[in-house]
């Protein structure tokens, strides 16, 4: 088995754990870091799979964006912490702690791994202006779909956030 496969499956755990990670927390916060976790590993998954341009995407537009909103839409819910979900520290963030030292492991193999040395996958690149036309000639109702649900996920969050018109002070 080569270093690529091993890092392959070692990426796919990370992603996994994370994403459940993700989905059982109840502090929302927990939650979000861990599915920022879980881009991170799939955005290395994609540079691993030959998808650098992907792999930026992925990085910039839903660990960065994406999360962004998430945590714009828990600051303005204005959740409090459920006194239960409270503990030890080591216990709260060593899974944390754990996913994302593997994920910089991961990365420093990729990081002195000879770059010049022939792969599994031999890496394909396309110019961006390429990629994106062959998205919004192909896939234009998809993408427009996709910005129409996050345009409604905003609104909602928006109407949600400013509760019932009262204010506090």
């Amino acid at each position: 088995m080569s270093i690529y496969a091993v890092m392959f499956y070692v990426l796919g755990a990370v992603i996994v754990a994370a994403t459940a990670l993700a989905i059982t927390r109840r502090n929302l916060m927990h939650a979000i870091v861990y599915l920022v976790l879980s881009f991170i590993g799939t955005a290395m998954l994609f540079y691993l799979l030959g998808a650098p341009f992907l792999a930026v995407l992925e990085v910039v537009i839903y660990a960065g964006a994406i999360m962004v909103l998430f945590l714009f839409i828990v600051m303005m819910l204005e959740v409090k912490p459920d006194e239960r979900t409270l503990g030890p520290f080591l216990r709260q963030w060593a899974p944390a702690l754990a996913l994302g030292g593997i994920c910089l492991m991961v990365m420093a193999g990729f990081l002195f791994l000879n770059a010049g040395a022939p792969g599994p996958l031999p890496l394909v690149t396309a110019p961006p202006l390429a990629f994106g036309r062959f998205l919004f000639q192909k896939y234009w109702l998809g993408v427009e779909i996709a910005s129409f649900l996050l345009f409604v996920a905003l609104v909602g969050a928006l109407y949600l956030g400013r509760g019932n018109g009262t204010t506090e002070g």
